[in-house]
């Protein structure tokens, strides 16, 4: 992206953030109070605050302006900030002016300037003031015309031709309202530009919607305003101003604890509109993507965003945050209760983001663990964070359950901490016997024995957590206050969490107690048909120290076939049913003519195979076809 482009996308979003200032101020300014306020005051008998009506239609006007202006296409929003800038260097410029005439005045001198050293440097540090105040404006309006900026040098002309005081402020006043009237000739000459602007946008937001339809209106709109950036960055200043509002008003240093405390007051001082809890929420999704990202590329270096994942953005954490926020009721709650609320609504995200870090980490550390990369700064990476998600979420569940009192809904929300810890846990020790199998160099028979196990403990212990929750669920619901929202939860924890998991794992044993019976049934190569057979195994392309003979008279590893059977019930090759019955015990050999032909070059083995058969090799990891280890070839089917 050129220099211009990002400029151009910095104004897109800078220029934005005061129209939702000003929207949050609107919003929090109560319209009510503020005049019952004007009515106990001395401000009572001034006409300008006796109609209140008046200054309600002056309140949604001011919505109106602050849509407007969060809509303005970029070049016609530049221009509009360069007037205000013209606006305020002018105003700027008499300021000055007058306080020029106001000196004069205390002082009294009114011989020539250069009798009096003192009057000289007035003078001076005026003209040059003056000066860069009608140059800037010429600068930023892009004219050469000077003189219509010049209003306020007719006080210091006056002085240096020794025109009496009372006269030069009389002088001042006439170039306060000559500039008064050139601005008023400028907003009637340009009076009808805002009617022509909407007219035009109307005009083609008519179009858009005749030819697209509203649905992409609405997007074109969203990556126009960047609408994500826009949010974060008002959300961002926000944050700053209460920040510094705080330390400013405070000479003591504070606590740790106090810190703490005013990060969570502040968080919660700036969700208390709509607004700024969408800022919130794009906050969070982007911090979310952030750390993301970072451990993408903690695990994988600049490799990470060749192929990189959609479905880790951050967004489930931010409309996480969003869909709390607004069933708790966030925004309408004091301070210290926001604060308290948002205290377990951000573990909550944090839990959220540690397991999208296991989503990402789990398949590159059983990849990394299964391939003969030797790299130890790849494997260390790997461990370390694996370590890391394992103690930081147990670490987080203890902290919690030491500030708060143990309900149902403080139960969900440890479960999740330890239920990442387990995966974690199994994981870790699934990468572990892979890397005792490549110290090893040769393959174990029945690691995918070892690993489903592995796979089928840890699996029941998450069963078992998720029973508890709804155990506990259950009995704080009879024995205690009973809610729909409460029974709800109970419910779909219930579905979800215990009766899918049981359904999955016991379809599961289902599927691997068949496999193993087809496998027990069919025919064990004896040593002289492997000699004659002379070739690999077509699903994990290892050498066959032992293997069975499908019907149809393939070879294959019963481990390599009996992952296979796991998916469906046919042959690898030529895809013909496998039969479960029975088959006599003589029938373990088979006549020699109906062995496939040796394949002299085993490299070229598996060149005709089906595509079925090469994505056991290829997926979730993405690595090429093994080539030294059976755990090689068995990396895609680890979760079945």
């Amino acid at each position: 992206m050129a220099l211009k482009d990002k400029l151009e996308a910095v104004l897109n979003v800078g220029l934005r953030v005061p129209s939702i200032m000003l929207l949050e101020i609107l919003y929090r300014w109560d319209v009510s109070s503020f005049f019952q306020k004007i009515q106990r005051s001395s401000l009572n008998n001034n006409p300008l605050f006796q109609y209140k009506y008046l200054a309600l239609y002056l309140h949604y006007v001011g919505y109106i302006l602050s849509l407007v202006l969060l809509t303005l296409p970029r070049q016609h929003l530049v221009k509009l900030y360069l007037y205000v800038l013209t606006a305020l260097l002018l105003f700027a410029g008499h300021q000055v002016s007058r306080d020029y005439v106001r000196s004069e005045l205390d002082s009294g001198y009114e011989e020539p300037l250069y009798l009096e050293p003192l009057s000289m440097n007035r003078f001076s540090t005026a003209l040059i003031a003056q000066l860069v105040v009608c140059t800037l404006c010429s600068c930023v309006m892009q004219t050469k015309r000077i003189w219509l900026f010049s209003a306020h040098l007719l006080p210091l002309v006056a002085r240096l031709c020794l025109v009496p005081l009372e006269t030069i402020v009389f002088i001042n006043r006439f170039a306060m309202i000559f500039t008064g009237l050139e601005v008023i000739y400028f907003l009637a000459s340009n009076l009808l530009v805002p009617y022509n602007l909407a007219k035009t946008a109307y005009r083609e937001l008519v179009q858009v919607v005749e030819v697209y339809g509203l649905l992409a209106l609405g997007m074109s709109l969203w990556n126009q305003l960047v609408l994500p950036v826009l949010f974060m960055c008002f959300w961002l200043v926000l944050f700053a101003l209460q920040i510094y509002s705080y330390f400013s008003s405070r000479d003591q240093p504070t606590s740790r604890e106090r810190l703490l405390f005013l990060f969570l007051t502040s968080i919660a001082e700036c969700c208390s509109t709509p607004y700024s809890l969408l800022g919130l929420v794009f906050t969070v999704s982007f911090v979310a993507l952030g750390v993301l990202t970072l451990c993408k590329f903690y695990l994988q270096g600049y490799r990470a965003f060749m192929n990189d994942n959609t479905m880790h953005r951050g967004m489930t954490e931010g409309i996480t945050l969003l869909i709390l926020a607004v069933q708790t009721g966030l925004i309408e709650l004091q301070v210290i209760h926001r604060a308290f609320l948002l205290s377990i609504i951000l573990f909550i995200v944090v839990a959220s983001i540690l397991q999208s870090m296991l989503e990402i980490a789990d398949p590159i550390v059983l990849a990394l663990g299964a391939s003969r990369d030797k790299s130890l700064w790849k494997h260390f990476r790997a461990v370390t964070l694996c370590l890391f998600l394992l103690i930081f979420p147990a670490y987080m569940a203890y902290m919690i359950c030491q500030f708060f009192l143990m309900d149902f809904w403080l139960l969900i929300i440890i479960s999740s901490s330890i239920l990442t810890s387990l995966q974690v846990l199994g994981t870790l020790l699934i990468y572990i016997l892979f890397m005792v199998e490549e110290v090893r160099k040769e393959p174990v028979q029945n690691m995918d024995d070892v690993i489903y196990y592995v796979n089928g403990t840890y699996r029941l212990l998450e069963f078992l957590v998720a029973l508890v929750v709804v155990a506990y669920g259950v009995s704080e619901t009879v024995f205690g206050e009973w809610t729909v929202m409460g029974s709800t939860i109970i419910f779909i924890h219930s579905y979800y969490n215990v009766w899918l998991r049981a359904q999955l794992g016991w379809q599961s044993f289902l599927l691997r107690r068949e496999a193993v019976n087809k496998i027990k049934s069919l025919p064990t190569a004896s040593d002289l048909q492997l000699k004659k057979y002379n070739d690999i195994c077509a699903i994990c392309y290892q050498d066959m120290k032992s293997a069975v003979i499908t019907p149809c008279s393939h070879f294959f590893h019963a481990g390599c076939l009996k992952k296979w059977l796991y998916v469906q019930e046919t042959c690898p090759l030529c895809h013909k049913q496998l039969k479960s019955q029975s088959q006599p015990a003589n029938a373990t050999a088979v006549p020699a003519q109906d062995i496939l032909p040796a394949n002299p070059n085993p490299a070229e083995a598996g060149q005709g195979e089906p595509v079925a058969v090469a994505y056991l090799h290829t997926s979730e990891t993405g690595l090429p076809p093994p080539s030294t280890s059976l755990s090689q070839g068995l990396t895609s089917n680890l979760f079945l």
